[in-house]
């Protein structure tokens, strides 16, 4: 991202911007943000995930940028991101980027072991039972007990959805028949040892993808810069694939992150970060720029087309790979919400899901506990709330 200020600081010397860069713990990175509101002296501008909007919303941390004309810059972004950062009808963040998801894969892998891209979960299941039957020791896939968030994205697929509002009441939906689908099918996966149990992008993780015991990953498209900056020896090797489909025949993607450029309440100068939020996320100079890093799905509407993205890439065999994202990007069914008290309620799940994995329970059994605190955590910060079963 600094190379992306330093274009704008050379551009425009009348608004000059300096970085900071937060810790690499994304916890520890929102506790700085929080304690700068506190303290009443925060940036003027932060990086922002979409899960984390109601959270700083719960506590006034971002400015109303309505009444900086935000209003007018609507069209210029994908609706569905913008509505991300608009809450009561007024604008509180430019959105900047999304995770639709897909599956990456390693073709040499695959035409090795004599298996396809699979096309349903079942025959997701089915391609990692050869891979544990010829791959000498390698495995399909990993799941990551640590991601509540990306199993989230998963139930989300499935047509889940964890969190709704019936006027002023959070309505908390966890413990649904789908998402104890979902449940069952990665308990199943990981009983009959055909994945890997670690978090994904940890250093076992980055040398199983390096090594090839790792054939694919269930991942965003921000991925693409993650495979390419860890594991540069396998260029050629990998391709992407649409998210399998519980039915054959369907159509439904899931968003994994995704962030907004938010200007945070107190900023000094809130008229030249919204310029500033605004020219990041739209200028294609600048979106070229963050795309070579890692910046996802931007949120920019129309702005796919004669960007980075829309090329052959050499890592990915010369595949027009972000066409399946695209794809994907399209067929992300956008009602799904996100609970004021995403952290905790994630802390929770994942805590859950670890003891789970060590023989304390089911992952589904999980999705029970974790409804009821989520809706205790809701009451806790004065909302109304209740479980919708």
């Amino acid at each position: 991202m600094q190379k992306t200020v330093d274009l704008w600081n050379r551009t425009h010397p009348d608004i000059q911007v300096e970085m900071q860069a937060i810790p690499a713990n994304v916890q520890g990175g929102y506790q700085k943000m929080h304690s700068s509101l506190a303290a009443g002296d925060p940036p003027d501008l932060a990086q922002v995930e979409y899960h984390e909007l109601p959270g700083f919303m719960l506590v006034n941390g971002l400015t109303d940028l309505s009444a900086y004309g935000a209003d007018k810059l609507r069209d210029s972004y994908v609706p569905w991101q913008w509505k991300q950062g608009v809450f009561d009808g007024r604008v509180y963040t430019i959105p900047q980027a999304s995770g639709p998801m897909g599956l990456f894969y390693r073709q040499d892998l695959f035409a090795k072991w004599g298996i396809e891209p699979p096309t349903t979960w079942a025959e997701f299941e089915k391609a990692a039972r050869v891979v544990k039957a010829r791959g000498d020791g390698a495995r399909f896939c990993a799941f990551a007990p640590n991601q509540p968030s990306w199993f989230a994205a998963m139930c989300w697929q499935r047509g889940a959805r964890w969190v709704r509002t019936e006027g002023d009441t959070w309505v908390v939906d966890m413990n649904d028949d789908l998402s104890r689908e979902v449940a069952d099918y990665w308990a199943r996966m990981v009983r009959d040892d055909l994945v890997f149990v670690e978090p994904d992008m940890s250093s076992a993780w980055y040398r199983h993808v390096q090594t090839g015991a790792v054939s694919a990953w269930v991942g965003p498209q921000w991925g693409d810069a993650l495979l390419r900056g860890n594991a540069p020896g396998t260029k050629g090797m990998w391709r992407v694939a649409q998210l399998p489909q519980w039915k054959a025949g369907e159509n439904a993607s899931a968003n994994w992150g995704g962030s907004s450029t938010a200007i945070l309440q107190g900023s000094r100068h809130p008229r030249e970060a919204l310029r500033f939020a605004h020219w990041i996320n739209t200028d294609r100079r600048a979106v070229d720029l963050n795309i070579g890093v890692g910046y996802g799905w931007p949120a920019a509407a129309g702005i796919f087309r004669g960007s980075a993205l829309d090329k052959p890439d050499p890592f990915f065999g010369g595949q027009r790979y972000n066409d399946v994202f695209a794809a994907s990007d399209r067929a992300i069914d956008t009602s799904w919400k996100w609970s004021p008290t995403t952290d905790a309620d994630f802390a929770q799940l994942q805590d859950a899901f670890g003891a789970a994995i060590a023989g304390d329970g089911t992952l589904a059994s999980t999705l029970s506990g974790a409804q009821k605190h989520t809706v205790d955590n809701l009451l806790a910060k004065g909302l109304k709330a209740r479980s919708a079963r």
